[in-house]
């Protein structure tokens, strides 16, 4: 019988082996503002009126393959242009991982392009469907670097472009011309994502945009706009794409709690973009309390997440990280990030009670 470690090492993919497993720090006890979720809760009046919506919900059955209704309302409710449909992932990494995979061509090796430092699945959905991956950094204010993109996307021809609009984690929204001459370059060859996951904090959009752009793909989540715990994701494109794209999509991928949760939310999203508009306020107020603070740089932001620098990001997180503050040390993530850290938007206690364990971290 072979060693375990033999087995190992003969059946999984080396560049696998080769790497670490996503992480999730363990935020029991924490004030939690690491990852960008709502801190609102819905409601007490419309929580028991889910609960008795759950309580019907046939457990025993599949989910109708079609998620008709679910669909119908995304496309209402989220302004989804006329005559587009939507595909539903579970979370936006599904449909990441689903566009990798659609278009990891067999007759050569296909290649996914982002602007780098973003979000990390980009990468590793790239990595897992066998693509090659090509990140071309920001400029050193965390811009887009408009010429090199077009040059990289000449040189590769990539398959998928990834722009996160307003990018992670950098919280910053890239020129949307620039986003148009990067769709306009992929013309004929590729395909450009726009990932809106921040859409309810930046109040900027290409959804509407979809009819002018045959190779655009715009792609967002409920996460952020209050339901991160459903896991639900959404895309539109063409509907020739779209098609296509639904024949990789798993039968069933939604599950009919995450489908009763998302439709009972979308008939009260007022209660969530009124949630939304609150943080935006709470965001500004953030970061002008930061700005105060010596030694202390801000980013500008268009998400529900502040990025800042401040002289030592490691000694700041461990820190806050006493204090029982989490946030997210991203210094190391690039060297455009170097001392950077990123910081969620909450409530105004929340914000507070980081203000203070903040100041007190940097004066100690």
């Amino acid at each position: 019988m072979s060693s375990i470690d033999t087995l190992v090492n003969t059946t999984i993919r080396s560049d696998v082996r080769a790497i670490h497993g996503y992480h999730v720090a363990d935020a029991s006890g924490y004030i939690k503002l690491d990852a960008m979720e709502n801190p609102y809760h819905l409601p007490h009046h419309l929580r028991e009126e889910l609960a008795n919506r759950l309580v019907d919900v046939t457990l025993n059955r599949y989910p109708v393959a079609s998620y008709g209704t679910i669909k119908e309302r995304v496309r209402a409710k989220l302004g989804v242009p006329a005559g587009y449909d939507v595909m539903l992932g579970n979370g936006s990494d599904e449909l990441i991982s689903i566009l990798c995979t659609g278009c990891a061509l067999q007759d050569r090796r296909a290649v996914v392009l982002a602007p780098t430092p973003s979000f990390v699945m980009y990468q590793r959905s790239a990595q897992f469907a066998g693509m090659d991956y090509v990140g071309v950094p920001l400029k050193a204010d965390l811009t887009l670097d408009l010429p090199a993109m077009l040059a990289a996307i000449a040189q590769h021809k990539p398959s998928l472009v990834f722009l996160s609009y307003p990018n992670n984690p950098t919280g910053n929204l890239f020129a949307a011309d620039d986003i148009v001459a990067i769709i306009k370059a992929l013309d004929g060859f590729g395909l450009a994502v726009v990932d809106e996951a921040y859409e309810p904090f930046a109040q900027q959009t290409f959804m509407h945009r979809l009819p002018e752009f045959d190779n655009l793909v715009v792609m967002r989540t409920v996460s952020k706009l209050g339901l991160a715990g459903i896991r639900l994701g959404y895309m539109s494109a063409a509907p020739q794409l779209l098609a296509e794209f639904d024949k990789v999509r798993p039968p069933y991928n939604i599950n009919v709690l995450t489908q009763a949760a998302a439709e009972f939310a979308l008939d009260h999203v007022e209660v969530l973009n009124q949630q939304a508009t609150d943080l935006r306020a709470a965001r500004a107020d953030l970061m002008a309390a930061l700005a105060a603070m010596p030694g202390v740089q801000v980013f500008p932001s268009a998400a529900n997440f502040i990025l800042i620098r401040v002289p030592n990001s490691d000694d700041a997180y461990a820190k806050l990280l006493s204090r029982k503050v989490l946030i997210k040390n991203v210094g190391k993530m690039h060297d455009v990030l170097a001392n950077c850290l990123r910081i969620t938007v909450s409530t105004p206690e929340e914000n507070s009670a980081f203000l203070d364990a903040f100041a007190a971290s940097l004066a100690s």
